[in-house]
């Protein structure tokens, strides 16, 4: 049965404000997905905290208009999915990463990162990453050493923005003993270092 217009807009209404709190986003095509294969998918979704929706390509443009993932619904075409979330972008990409490498007939057309297009071959990329909460976790762990550099670095921006500099994540890196330097990475790392600065006073 044809979609009327009062759906469609109901439809791009709710789809564009679901899209308005989401800062990360995979974008996906499927051929031939079974009942069962769907199910899998989409509660693999859920298991990372995120929402996914099979989509239109017209209503998947309007809806994402002036939000972070707008620039990964333009000019698509074929069967589109999205998956987006507001938290953790590397629990994303680990689960479908997994779940593409399950099920060929699921792949990826584009991905983006704190409203920043990344590309298909970074999806995996990320998903190779240390999640939010595992680099949180070692972040804290540093903090509680007295002897690590890194808490004199928390204690300082605690007492002014709250926020790390860029040349203290470099320092981060090292105490992490990760080397990776690329934008998603940097992503990844900021935002976990904001939660641990904000609970720094509680360790």
């Amino acid at each position: 049965m044809a979609v009327t217009k009062a759906k469609k807009i109901e439809q791009v209404e709710k789809l564009s404000h679901d899209l308005q709190g989401a800062s990360h986003a995979i974008v996906g095509t499927f051929t031939k997905l079974t009942v069962e294969k769907d199910y899998e998918l989409r509660k693999a979704v859920r298991s990372a905290g995120a929402s996914y929706r099979v989509v239109k390509n017209t209503l998947a443009e309007r809806a994402a208009k002036g939000t972070k993932v707008e620039d990964a619904v333009k000019g698509l075409a074929g069967v589109t999915s999205i998956a987006y979330t507001s938290g953790d972008p590397v629990a994303l990409a680990k689960v479908l990463s997994k779940y593409a490498k399950d099920h060929p007939e699921y792949t990826f057309k584009a991905g983006i990162v704190d409203g920043r297009v990344i590309a298909i071959k970074d999806i995996d990329a990320l998903a190779s990453m240390p999640s939010k909460e595992e680099i949180y976790s070692k972040l804290l762990f540093l903090m509680s050493a007295p002897a690590q550099r890194l808490v004199t670095v928390v204690n300082e921006q605690s007492n002014c923005t709250n926020l790390p500099r860029p040349a203290d994540y470099h320092m981060m890196r090292e105490e992490l003993g990760i080397v990776r330097r690329d934008a998603v990475f940097e992503a990844t790392l900021a935002s976990a270092a904001r939660l641990a600065v904000s609970s720094s006073g509680q360790i």
